[in-house]
């Protein structure tokens, strides 16, 4: 599992400017059974998205892809993680460890 941070780098004018190419761009990955929640940081400097992928890679592509990322507005940090306990309703999504 991956925790995905975004940190804007511009003025939140420039970001809200993006946002309905971003919002588009999260319906995909949700569609595609990538990210299972997100959300905007409080206080409103960036946001964080919570995603299951095989491997970090995939993560990287998939974060270099948001509209955000490729207009300059925001940087992401990717944190990998291994879920070993989950609320039942994320079972699904809990790993072993290696």
């Amino acid at each position: 599992m991956f925790v995905l941070e975004l940190t804007y780098t511009a003025p939140v004018e420039r970001v809200d400017a993006l946002m309905a190419e971003h919002i588009t761009w999260l319906d995909e990955q949700y569609a595609a059974g990538v990210f299972i929640a997100s959300g905007r940081k409080n206080p409103r400097d960036g946001g964080v998205i919570l995603a299951v992928a095989e491997d970090r890679a995939a993560i990287e592509k998939i974060a270099a892809a948001d509209p955000f990322a490729a207009h300059g507005v925001c940087a992401y940090r990717i944190t990998e993680f291994i879920a070993t306990k989950t609320a039942p309703a994320l079972a699904p999504y809990r790993q072993q460890l290696p």
